[in-house]
Formats: structure tokens, C-alpha cells, sequence
């Protein structure tokens, strides 16, 4: 399409220069007619590339903003100048050369404004000034490009008797020639660089395409015709505002692109998340009968888990005796599997309370509960050896019988995997802020050992239901206590994370949804 827009802009330059200098009647409402539509267009292109620049914070996307806003305004200045539109010798304070200075400043400046757009088109975001929503700040720019505007405007105006003489009535002057192949120069420059710096973007070739008009605006209007009102004046302003066209044009259908694009991207995010529902309807339905299925399952186990075990220990006691080695050594096999399977058993039905269960929050003293947790299992081996230090008055807004089943697990983990060492030592405290924190600043709590440890490259598995990260013969479990701990955990609003070392012990950290620690961000 740009290429197609450069050729057929070509072909009519070719056909209109021979004639560019045949006279035509004066229509003295073409210029203000012309340029109200140039300024109105270029206006509403800065708006747009400002919008974007506020979007992609691009220097570049400014600067190209702030040149559409030059033209606006100079056009504005341009048509209030003209001689004999508004007054014989153009309003303002105007003057006989005025009018046609002026379009030379406008027709340098935007090339440059192009040249620096290109040169910083690949920059890094913009780190100035914000708005009160944030966003950055475009004021700087539109007051400059004000105030530039209105420079000029002084300038030529004030200072009209300083500048040579370019016009001699309605016919340009042979000081034009100059002056003008320079303001042409310097559009074929930024056309240059816009094609020299490369990869190009969609704005970027029609920019290319604005700037081929240009110059043929320019060599029509000011080189090869004769003065104004001829047929090159006003071919050239016609093709002054296909130039001011072009971007506006890829602009709003960019837009009207993107608008599409997102309104289907709406509309897809809308069906997969009404799939999603009807899936987790589905999926929560049958979670809900397998829990429910599981409690019964394991509650109705365990009765005759009890007998088996009671049994054997009854014939290990009653008839030991009258049992060999062999033979007791099958009864202990048994009791052992049957308090295995009960351990089992009783995993899976914490963990189905926990998921059924209400959270009723209460103030709980972590500290003592960590205490009671330790007592029972130094009790449960009294020969163990194990250094514990527990952080005095840790209260949290929490379930205290959720909070408990949490810390049954975690602890019961450190003491086991602790097992093997000869100075077994497990900790639990809170974490200071800024140590292994949540984002949220919320307090986090840690239980730490010096025990096995793990490969952190497998931590994404550590939370799964039945996922182990040691071998059953090294050491015993079902694989469910970790899952237990990050439902309660996530049933409170928190998080659960652990970090290891091979060999050199593990730290689980949690949080239970409480408010930020004092002095942390929320």
C-alpha cells in the first residue's frame, strides 16, 4: 500500500510539473479552506501519536507528535498571514514576505522533527516527567512545540525587514531558489535516514510516504512554478494535505485494528473462561465425591487396622514363648505394616478435614503449639537426641486446629529426616523481614532442620499429593503431609515455599494471610 501510494503520488507529480506554472483564477477561500483541514488532520494525528507515546514511553513517538503539532499551528499562523485572505497584507502584523517565510520554517521544521524521530526511534523508554494517573507527561513537549511555533511566527513577523526578499508581488523572487533548495535538502535528508534506519515499522513507511509528498509539495508550490495560484500552488497543497493524510489514515486504521483483534481476543478469553467454570464445576463435583468417598473409605479402615495391630501385639505378648525367632519376626513385619497403613490412613483424613473443613480464625500461640508438637514426638523416641529452638510469643491470626495439623507435619518432617545426623538440631521462629519474605510483606513463618535436605531442581513437586523426594526405604511416609500443609496454608490466605541443600537440611516457610509485618510494603 505505501509503495502503492509513492508511485501513483509519482506518476501525477510527473504529469503536473510541465504545467506546474500555467496561471489559474485566484479562489481565495482554497487557502483558508486548505489549511483549516491541514491543521484539523495534523492536530488529530498528534493526539494520536501522543496517546500512543504515552502507551510505549518512546522519546521518538513524542518527538514525531510534537512535528504534527509544529504543523497544526504553523498552518494556523500560515492562513492568518496570507495576504489578502483575511486583510491585503495578511492579519498578525503581517507583511508582503511573511506569509512566504513562514511556509519555509514549516516545511524545515518538520523534517527535522522526522530526522529525530528516526534517530530515536529505537531508544529506551522515556523516564521523564508523569501525570497524576502516572502516565507520562507531554506537557513539556506541547509547550516547547507552543512556543517554537510562536518564535517563528515573532520572528518573521518582527523581523521581516531583516530577511530578503523572496516574494515581489504574487511571483517568487530568484532568492527563493536558494532558500527553498535548502528546505527541499532537507526533506530528501529525512527521508534518507527514515530508510537508512532500519527495521522499519508500519509508521515508519508511511512516514516515508508523507515525506515523498512532501517534496513533491514542495517542488510544485515553491520550485517549479512560477508564484501563487498557479497550477503548481495548488497541486503542491493538495499534496501538503495527502501528506498530512497519510499517517492520520494508518493511524485510525491501526487502531480500528487493534480494537478488532482485542474485541475477538475478548471474546475468546470469554468462552475459555466460561469452559473453565463448567470444567471446575465438573471437577469440584467429582473432587467432592472422592473426598467424600476417601473419608469413608479410610474412616471404615481403620477399624480393622486396630484389630490386626492389637492381635499381633496380643500374640507377640501372649505367645512369645511358644513363637521362634522367625516367627515373631513375622508378627513384628505385621504390626509394622498395620501401623503403616494406619499412619496412611490417618494422612489422608487430615487432609480430607482440612479440605471440608470450616476456618474459624482465633488468636493462636504458635510458639506453644511448635512446643506441645516437639514434646509428643520426643516422647513417641525418647532416645533421640535432638537440639530444638523455638521462638518465644509467635501468635498468629489463625485456625488454631488447622495451624496444629501444619505444624504436625512440617515438625514431624524435620525430626525425621534429621534421623541420621549425630547433632540433630530443628528451629522455628519468624522470619525477618526482607529474609525469603513474601512480595506482600505478610509475616512468614519457618521451620528449619539440618537434616537430608533435597534438590531444590525438584521442589516444584514437593507439594503434590503422594510426591517424594527420598526413597521409602530410606526414609518412611505417604507423601500426603506437605499437600496437607499447603491446603491449610492456602485456606488462610498464604503461601508455602521451602528452600534446600543436599545433605545440609531444609527451611519451609509459611504465611497465614495475616496483615504486613511493621515497615513492610503491602
Amino acid at each position: 500500500m505505501a509503495l502503492g501510494a509513492v508511485a501513483i503520488s509519482l506518476v501525477a507529480f510527473i504529469a503536473i510539473a510541465p504545467f506546474a506554472s500555467v496561471q489559474l483564477p485566484q479562489v481565495w477561500a482554497f487557502i483558508p479552506s486548505y489549511e483549516s483541514a491541514l491543521a484539523v488532520s495534523d492536530l488529530i494525528t498528534a493526539v494520536l501519536l501522543f496517546g500512543q507515546y504515552r502507551i510505549l514511553r518512546s522519546r521518538a513517538l513524542m518527538l514525531l507528535a510534537g512535528g504534527y503539532l509544529f504543523t497544526a499551528a504553523i498552518a494556523v499562523v500560515h492562513a492568518l498571514t496570507f495576504p489578502g485572505v483575511f486583510a491585503p497584507t495578511g492579519l498578525l502584523g503581517a507583511g508582503p514576505q511573511s506569509t512566504a517565510w513562514l511556509y519555509m520554517f514549516w516545511h524545515a521544521g518538520f523534517p527535522l522533527f522526522v530526522v529525530a524521530y528516526a534517530l530515536l526511534k529505537s531508544g529506551r523508554p522515556d523516564r521523564g516527567p508523569r501525570s497524576r494517573d502516572g502516565s507520562p507527561s507531554m506537557v513539556p513537549c506541547v509547550v516547547l512545540t507552543l512556543s517554537l511555533v510562536l518564535g517563528i511566527a515573532l520572528f518573521v513577523i518582527l523581523g521581516q525587514d531583516l530577511l530578503p526578499a523572496v516574494m515581489s508581488g504574487t511571483h517568487y523572487t530568484s532568492t527563493m531558489l536558494g532558500v527553498v533548495s535548502s528546505v527541499w535538502t532537507l526533506s530528501l535528508m529525512a527521508l534518507a535516514v527514515l530508510w537508512f534506519r532500519r527495521p522499519h515499522s508500519v509508521l515508519d513507511l508511511w512516514l516515508m510516504v508523507v515525506m515523498c509528498a512532501w517534496i513533491f509539495d514542495i517542488a510544485l508550490s515553491a520550485v517549479l512554478n512560477h508564484g501563487r495560484f498557479d497550477l503548481g500552488f495548488y497541486a503542491g497543497r493538495v499534496y501538503g494535505l495527502m501528506a498530512a493524510s497519510f499517517v492520520l489514515i494508518m493511524l485510525l486504521s491501526e487502531n480500528g485494528v487493534l480494537y478488532a483483534r482485542l474485541a475477538a481476543s475478548f471474546e475468546a478469553e470469554r468462552r475459555e473462561r466460561r469452559r473453565a467454570e463448567q470444567q471446575g464445576l465438573e471437577l469440584a463435583a467429582v473432587n467432592q465425591e472422592l473426598e467424600a468417598f476417601s473419608y469413608s473409605v479410610a474412616h471404615d479402615l481403620r477399624a480393622p487396622l486396630r484389630g490386626v495391630d492389637g492381635f499381633s501385639q496380643a500374640l507377640l505378648e501372649d505367645y512369645a514363648d511358644k513363637l521362634d525367632d522367625e516367627g515373631r519376626l513375622h508378627l513384628r513385619y505385621v504390626r509394622e505394616s498395620a501401623q503403616q497403613m494406619a499412619a496412611l490412613i490417618d494422612d489422608l483424613l487430615a487432609l480430607s478435614r482440612v479440605t471440608r473443613g470450616e476456618m474459624q480464625r482465633e488468636r493462636v500461640n504458635l510458639s506453644d503449639t511448635a512446643a506441645a508438637v516437639i514434646d509428643r514426638l520426643r516422647r513417641a523416641e525418647p532416645a533421640r537426641r535432638v537440639a530444638v529452638a523455638i521462638a518465644s510469643d509467635m501468635v498468629a491470626d489463625a485456625d488454631a486446629r488447622l495451624v496444629t495439623v501444619a505444624l504436625e507435619n512440617l515438625l514431624g518432617n524435620a525430626w525425621k529426616f534429621t534421623g541420621k545426623q549425630a547433632e540433630a538440631a530443628i528451629e522455628v521462629g519468624l522470619a525477618p523481614t526482607g529474609e525469603s519474605t513474601p512480595a506482600n510483606g505478610q509475616k512468614a513463618y519457618f521451620v528449619r532442620d539440618n537434616g537430608a535436605g533435597f534438590d531444590m531442581a525438584y521442589a516444584g513437586k514437593l507439594f503434590g499429593v503422594f510426591q517424594r523426594l527420598h526413597s521409602p526405604t530410606e526414609f518412611d511416609g505417604t507423601g500426603i503431609g506437605l499437600a496437607t500443609v499447603q491446603r491449610v496454608v492456602r485456606r488462610h490466605g498464604g503461601q508455602v515455599w521451602a528452600e534446600a541443600e543436599v545433605g545440609r537440611g531444609a527451611t519451609f516457610y509459611f504465611t497465614l494471610g495475616e496483615s504486613p509485618v511493621d515497615g513492610a510494603s503491602p
